[in-house]
């Protein structure tokens, strides 16, 4: 008898062990996808609100705090029968898992967020997504206002718009686009930051020590030796983001300096674009920049297109060659009446569903709508008491 008892408990151990840890998983993996697919619904939203002419507003699930519960049951009965002298002894074993979530819901409001879903994105954001592998000309329709063209010492000569309702310009900038989407295609586009020497101390005619030199250097700076025998300090510079027909690591380091420094008369949320005559695709030449959106525009863009400002077909410059998509819309919205069967997120506002278009183009887009946005909004801190709930 107690070798049975000692086989019930062990089993229940094992029962109660094995219980967990999948209900865990499932319930962690459960809560991540739900508040993935919430942060969807709220861009989705947010874009009907545009199109609907409503302000936008956003709320975040700021944590979940879960308890589980895991219960192990073992009984042991026994009956016995007279006349054989048997004893019959009846297991029971059992175990169960419950839970118990609480969530914090804080809208998301006040004077920074704001100011960050209102300024304007910077040319490193642009530059990390070309370079994850993103279509140039994809995130150049998300995120960029327009092309400024300047003159050769940088200052302002025109603005072409990326907006439909100015169609003549819609045209051209949607033709640089795809012009640079050819180009990094064909792996002959530099989007990249222009690195230097920037010289902290020109001459230092002091003796130099062995312990500073080494000093120096895991700081990142280095010494060198003038021809008048004097000693220069100087850095590593990683200045601004240039996309260009042209290597810019073939430049001079005084002639990276001197451009950077040019480029540095740009706001931040301007990328240098220089497609030189002479290079490849230089035959379509452009000195400029992209001026990048803030994550209020994109979604102004992308609701007004919906009705208020739709896109339209351009086709490539006769001067690019072949691109591999140049779809109508930079990302599609669908709007319907009845609930969309679809595997992608929907909304309903206003008696209609929105939902993204299900192409491997648009399905990009939002995804890298979504990247932007938490990239923006950054850490969200609770303004006043969130609402919490209980389950």
């Amino acid at each position: 008898m107690k070798r049975l008892i000692l086989v019930s408990i062990g089993l229940t151990v094992l029962l109660g062990g094995c219980v967990g840890p999948p209900v865990l998983e499932r319930q962690v993996l459960g809560y991540d996808e739900v508040t993935s697919e919430l942060d969807q619904k709220l861009l989705l939203l947010n874009i009907a609100r545009v199109d609907a002419g409503r302000p936008i507003h956003f709320t975040t699930t700021s944590s979940i705090a879960a308890t589980f519960d895991w219960t192990t049951t073992v009984g042991v009965g026994a009956q016995i029968e007279e006349p054989s002298g048997t004893n019959f002894f009846n297991f029971n074993w059992g175990a169960s898992a419950s839970e118990n979530p609480t969530f914090s819901i804080i809208p998301i409001s006040g004077e920074d967020f704001t100011k960050r879903i209102l300024t304007p994105f910077e040319d490193d954001a642009f530059e990390f997504l070309v370079f994850q592998g993103g279509a140039i000309d994809r995130v150049m329709r998300l995120m960029a206002a327009g092309v400024e063209v300047q003159n050769p010492d940088g200052s302002f000569f025109r603005f072409i718009s990326n907006n439909p309702d100015q169609p003549q310009e819609y045209e051209e900038f949607r033709r640089i686009a795809m012009h640079l989407r050819w180009l990094n295609d064909n792996r002959e586009l530099f989007v990249r930051s222009l690195i230097f020497e920037e010289t902290l101390v020109a001459s230092h005619t002091g003796a130099m020590r062995a312990e500073d030199i080494n000093n120096g250097f895991k700081m990142g700076l280095r010494w060198n030796q003038n021809p008048d025998g004097s000693f220069k300090l100087t850095r590593l510079q990683a200045g601004r983001v240039a996309v260009t027909n042209y290597d810019p690591m073939r430049l001079s380091d005084r002639e990276r300096f001197e451009l950077n420094e040019k480029i540095r008369k740009n706001p931040s949320g301007f990328v240098y674009l220089d497609v030189r005559p002479g290079g490849p695709g230089g035959d379509f030449p452009i000195q400029g920049a992209i001026k990048l959106r803030s994550v209020l525009q994109m979604l102004v863009f992308i609701g007004n297109g919906i009705v208020g400002a739709p896109e339209f077909d351009v086709e490539p410059d006769e001067r690019t060659g072949a691109v591999a998509d140049n779809p109508v819309t930079t990302l599609k919205i669908n709007v319907v009446d009845s609930k969309p069967s679809t595997r992608l997120a929907s909304v309903q506002y206003g008696g209609r569903y929105y939902t993204v278009n299900d192409t491997p183009w648009d399905r990009s887009t939002f995804a890298t709508l979504g990247d932007l946005f938490q990239t923006a909004v950054g850490e969200v801190e609770a303004v006043g008491l969130p609402v919490t709930i209980s389950k």
